[in-house]
């Protein structure tokens, strides 16, 4: 198992990036992946409101206010980590679409990705809903007071996510080293 430990590498995951989202398609792919994946990581921290407002107890304009930057439901450091897991969401499966679909792949073959976009989803998704999930496992086996020693309350879970997708990503590009994306060679 290889990992992102020279700059050429952070290379080749840029320019694997720049050069699959410069297909209009995969870019738009990218950006409908990161407005999902943002606005669940979002919506499942407020579930309560949420639910409320789709029984129509609350209107539906309180919802932008629950978005990092719009509303004050995270810190400025928490809503940057959650847009950035959010955005690499996008760009992973931007990747992954392009590498199954361009070079044929099937799951088998490109499984290690899969299972990291699954693991970054999984993690940012625990880094939005707090540690609540986890404490609810974790109460399981008498384990929860746990959690009250992780000194983030709960930023280490999206820390987590971001490391899944960056190797992710880097697996997703080191693949398609040697290969052509929309006719440019990518690094050997």
């Amino acid at each position: 198992m290889r990992l992102p430990t020279r700059r050429a590498d952070w290379r080749l995951m840029g320019r694997t990036a720049r050069l699959v989202l410069g297909g209009p398609l995969y870019a738009l792919v990218a950006l409908v992946a990161a407005a999902v994946a943002f606005t669940g990581f979002v919506l499942s921290q407020n579930l309560a409101l949420t639910r409320d407002v789709l029984a129509g107890r609350v209107p539906a304009s309180v919802l932008p206010e629950l978005y990092p930057f719009v509303g004050t439901s995270y810190s400025l450091l928490t809503g940057s980590i959650i847009l950035l897991v959010a955005l690499l969401v996008g760009v992973d499966i931007a990747l992954v679409a392009y590498h199954v679909r361009e070079h044929r792949l099937s799951a088998e073959g490109s499984g290690g990705s899969l299972i990291g976009v699954l693991l970054g989803t999984l993690g940012a998704g625990c880094a939005a809903c707090g540690s609540a999930v986890l404490a609810g496992l974790l109460s399981l086996v008498g384990a929860a007071g746990i959690l009250t020693l992780l000194p983030l309350d709960g930023l280490e879970f999206a820390l987590l996510a971001l490391a899944a997708l960056v190797l992710s990503i880097y697996w997703l590009a080191d693949g398609m080293r040697g290969g052509e994306i929309r006719g440019c060679p990518v690094d050997k």
